[in-house]
């Protein structure tokens, strides 16, 4: 089916706040008000969630736990528990089926909705997404902010606008004022390097990158040049697709130390004992594509694949896993500070059969 005109759909993006400090916050009375960062401590260990308290000290997501102690030496360090956490979003998933059939959900806590036609008699989008919200708040405790738009990408920049607990509209006839302003780095996939090339253009705001002739991008980015403009005007037809199937299944590590790669066949079988779990839930669909990654302790990332037929056993698996070590070209004194396994190139279970027996 196609997808409707961006024009004429109505999209909601639903990011709940602070997830999982917010989580814990509400779990536990002492910890409201203060600032709690979710991660556990060691050298390596990296900042899951930050309470908007702990963000008043620049701490956020991904950063280097030390650091986030260093920013802010009182603050709450609680240990990340998935299970409650995922416990919560199939919560909030059972509110959004409420309002909509076509719901994608993008992590534990946010998720498009696709509301153009609505499964509650309310008058708008925008009523929608306030019920959702009010659900929400009445269910779980939790607080969450919402973005309408035509589209998904102006949802998503719609839902940060009024963060913590905010709802903000981005109606049809309001998108170009809504975006012109804009820095271009609001536009998904324009990070650091691509706005630094953009701005050699004098390019800063979105307003600028409309003004460039659309064979000019293309000349410079290719096809993603092309795509800048259609952002730039507020032009995303991409679907909200729910139930996508899984592109791949890993696991990976983070060392204390760095390690040799001499000492990975530990970890490895670990690890793909973990994926082997998690890959049993996807059959009947089976993967072909046994992946190694690793990342040396100056943060390169390198990664080895070998498809085949798919492994039949997880000791299969680690074998697999553990014979790309020789296709690491890296002298011996490297040292590695992650290393992750994963099983992708997934095909239905029938065609990989008829595949295995046509060899």
């Amino acid at each position: 089916m196609e997808p409707m005109p961006p024009a004429t759909r109505k999209i909601i993006h639903v990011d709940m706040d602070a997830f999982y400090a917010s989580v814990e916050q509400r779990d536990d009375p002492a910890l409201r008000g203060r600032p709690v960062v979710v991660a556990w401590r060691g050298p390596r260990s990296v900042v899951c969630a930050a309470s908007y308290e702990a963000r008043t000290f620049g701490i956020h997501s991904a950063m280097p736990a030390l650091r986030a102690e260093r920013l802010c030496p009182h603050a709450v360090f609680v240990a990340p528990d998935f299970v409650r956490y995922r416990a919560v979003s199939r919560q909030v998933r059972e509110i959004f089926a409420r309002y909509a059939t076509a719901i994608e959900p993008v992590s534990l806590d946010e998720a498009y909705l696709d509301v153009t036609v609505p499964l509650q008699p309310l008058e708008s989008a925008t009523a929608i997404a306030r019920a959702i919200r009010q659900d929400i708040r009445g269910e779980t405790l939790l607080t969450a902010s919402a973005g309408v738009a035509p589209n998904k990408f102006l949802a998503k920049i719609a839902s940060d606008w009024r963060k913590p607990d905010g709802l903000f509209v981005v109606r049809p006839r309001e998108v170009e004022r809504f975006l012109a302003p804009l820095p271009v780095s609001r536009l998904p996939g324009v990070g650091k390097v691509m706005a630094a090339k953009l701005a050699a253009m004098g390019i800063a705001r979105v307003a600028d990158l409309r003004e460039v002739e659309a064979m000019d991008l293309e000349r410079r980015f290719g096809r993603w040049g092309l795509r800048l403009r259609q952002l730039a005007r507020g032009e995303d037809d991409s679907p909200v697709c729910g139930d996508r199937p899984s592109l791949q299944v890993s696991a990976e590590d983070t060392f204390e130390q760095d390690q040799p790669l001499d000492a990975m066949v530990e970890p490895i079988t670990r690890l793909a004992e973990k994926v082997w779990s998690h890959y049993r839930r996807e059959q009947p669909r089976l993967a072909r594509t046994v992946v190694l990654k690793l990342k040396t302790s100056d943060f390169h990332v390198l990664t080895r694949s070998h498809t085949a037929t798919p492994p039949q056993t997880v000791a299969e698996l680690a074998s697999r896993a553990l014979a790309l070590r020789s296709r690491v070209n890296r002298s011996p004194e490297t040292r590695y500070r992650l290393v992750g396994v994963a099983l992708s190139g997934f095909v239905d279970g029938v065609d990989a059969q008829s595949d295995l027996f046509a060899r």
